[in-house]
Order: structure tokens, then sequence, then C-alpha cells
């Protein structure tokens, strides 16, 4: 039997959780993407990526949280819910809108450090808890053909900062400080602190 819910279409967070032996259940909005205002993951003007982070994470668990209450024939467990952004000093890179966009991300990023911030946030009835990772990763230069390539392979275009550390960008980062399941969108670190507290059980 479940012991959460996992408010996330990201496979990489399914993944994470089943690798430290977490069982959970997708609980998914019935739209492709969020249509309703109460999360919209915009950022505000001038919005802070750690305010951005935090501030969004708390709107996507709150709704998962709300769909566990009014949806008849859901079971009443704990609800996870994460948000990753890729921030190069005050500037916000989300998912690239198309491969020009994944190319100008990477183009910023190669020979720089940047700060991958992930959110992760347990809600269970009243109760709302939450963690945030925040890593250092620092890319190597990158000439043309290499962004090329990585855009033609298709990996950047579901992910904060247009790169998967876990993919084909492994070879980009020649150093990374900090958690490197934080990086690819779940530290689970900080997730298993929560879900102890939760009095869910992580081996």
């Amino acid at each position: 039997m479940a012991a959460i819910y996992l408010a996330s279409r990201s496979p990489r967070r399914r993944e994470l959780l089943a690798q430290i032996g977490v069982r959970f259940e997708m609980l998914l909005f019935r739209e492709g993407s969020r249509q309703d205002s109460e999360t919209n993951e915009d950022p505000f003007p001038g919005e802070p990526p750690d305010d951005y982070v935090r501030r969004v994470t708390l709107l996507k668990v709150d709704a998962a949280w709300q769909r566990v209450v009014t949806r008849k024939g859901l079971r009443r467990m704990p609800v996870l819910a994460a948000d990753t952004t890729v921030a190069l000093g005050n500037e916000m890179l989300a998912k690239p809108a198309d491969a020009d966009d994944a190319a100008r991300m990477l183009r910023l990023l190669a020979g720089t450090r940047h700060r991958v911030l992930t959110a992760v946030a347990l809600a269970f009835g009243e109760r709302v808890e939450m963690r945030v990772s925040e890593s250092l990763v620092t890319f190597c230069p990158l000439d043309e053909a290499r962004i090329e390539a990585y855009v033609a392979s298709g990996e950047p275009f579901d992910k904060a900062g247009g790169y998967g550390i876990q993919g084909r960008a492994a070879a980009f980062v020649s150093r990374l400080e900090g958690s490197y399941t934080g990086v690819m969108g779940l530290p689970l670190f900080e997730t298993a602190e929560l879900l102890r507290e939760f009095r869910v059980t992580v081996p």
C-alpha cells in the first residue's frame, strides 16, 4: 500500500522516490497542465529565485492537498510536491520554450557557476513543512558544436535550465557543490527528513 501521494509529472522524481524505497501513488491534475490561477507558476516581476521556488512549491502542495480533500474515494495520505529553479545571478532559467531558447540558456551557463534550488514540501491536513536544497553547479566552457549537439538530442526540453545532470549534460559539469539528487529535481536527504517528520517509513 502506498504511503504518500506524489504531485508531480516528473519521471525523475518518481525514480528518486523509488530509489529510497518510498511507496507512493501519483496525484495529477486532470488537465495536461495547471489551468487555475492559484497555481500559476509565472514569476512575479523582480521576484528572487529563492522566494519563487518556495512560493511555487507551497502552491503546488496546497493545490494537491485540496484535490485529496475534494475528490471522492481518495485515501487521506501525505502529499509531496517539489519545484526546481536554475538561477544565474537573479535570472531564473525555466524549461526552454524551444530549441533556440535551450541553446540560449546553455550559452549563458557555459563556463560559469550557477545555483540550482529545489524546494520539497509535504502536506497532511493543516500541516505543511518544506525544505530547500541549494547546489552550486559549474559548467565547463561549451562551443557552439557541443551546444547544438546537446539541443538536438532533445534532452533539454522538459528541464529547468535546459539541461539534465543525470543525462548527457553530466559531461558539462566540472564541479558540483551540494546535492546531486537536488539538481535532478528531488533532494533525497531533505525529502527523507520530511517523510520521517510525518512518520512515513523510509528504509
